[in-house]
């Protein structure tokens, strides 16, 4: 299943596409896509009504609204850096024996087509296309692979928007460059695992004013997404509707000879196979 939140900031209307690209009204079944529905089993309900063939069709024209995060309101949003082999080249740093975790503010997590403010005195704003993890029931020490994919409810396109001078040079911690307004783009879709197949499976693109940055592929990942789950769950308890965010390829502007950062009037165009795509413009905020 593709779960979506479509309409206005602050009162998106929860959706759902099926298997033939029907725009179907979730909000007979809950108000919205977060993670009380996720723990209430809403996905399960979501598809025994699409089975039931309950829900309603929406009119064409919702096609055309403004579409929300695929989840609301997440209670965190944990990352992952340096996990793809040569993003950590790029960058010069060492190739990390355990996960690089930090957190990014929840509130930086804005629809997949929103403009992205960049921020006053930023010199250095870069992208990152991400594979983003979401939640589904919560996750704490667990053991195994396995046990930590059951604790997945979906899959979705993260740009973890950085500002790297922020980041590196004015703190000896990364979240004050991750953390500024609309820094997270997510979406369009929150997409079931079933309908992903292996997480590690899936290419990852990025492009910029239409000149490809980033060409990756998650197969590539230090830490696939089981061992990153595994892992966080021996620190932190995860909770449904919280993000994690798994990292990114090489191909950002930090690595790049020119380090060509992102200016106002700039559009930024992600791609995840099997999860769909977002585009952004950059704008001073």
């Amino acid at each position: 299943m593709r779960l979506l939140r479509l309409g206005p900031v602050g009162a998106e209307r929860p959706a759902v596409l099926d298997d033939r690209d029907r725009l179907l009204d979730l909000s007979g079944l809950t108000r919205d896509i977060d993670g009380r529905f996720l723990a209430d089993d809403g996905i399960a309900r979501t598809r025994a009504a699409l089975a039931a063939d309950e829900l309603p069709v929406l009119v064409p024209a919702a096609l055309a609204q403004r579409i929300g995060a695929p989840v609301a309101r997440p209670g965190k949003v944990v990352c992952v850096g340096l996990n793809y082999r040569d993003h950590a080249a790029e960058t010069g740093a060492a190739i990390p024996e355990r996960p690089v975790v930090f957190m990014k503010d929840p509130g930086t997590v804005v629809g997949p087509n929103d403009d992205v403010l960049i921020p006053r005195r930023s010199a250095k704003t870069d992208w990152e296309v991400e594979l983003a993890v979401v939640i589904g029931r919560r996750a704490r020490y667990l053991d195994s692979h396995q046990e930590a994919l059951d604790c997945v409810a979906g899959y979705a396109i993260s740009n973890d928007v950085s500002e790297r001078e922020f980041q590196l040079e004015f703190s000896g911690q990364w979240d004050l460059g991750k953390s500024c307004e609309t820094f997270n783009p997510l979406g369009p879709w929150l997409v079931t695992p079933d309908e992903v197949g292996d997480p590690s499976g899936l290419g990852l693109r990025l492009s910029v004013d239409g000149v490809r940055r980033q060409d990756g592929h998650t197969k590539n990942m230090i830490f696939d997404v089981a061992e990153i789950v595994r892992y966080l769950s021996q620190y932190l308890v995860l909770e449904p509707g919280d993000v994690v965010n798994t990292g990114t390829p090489a191909g950002v502007a930090l690595g790049l000879p020119d380090h060509p950062y992102l200016r106002p009037g700039q559009q930024v165009e992600l791609e995840i196979d099997r999860l769909g795509r977002q585009r952004q413009t950059f704008v001073q905020a």
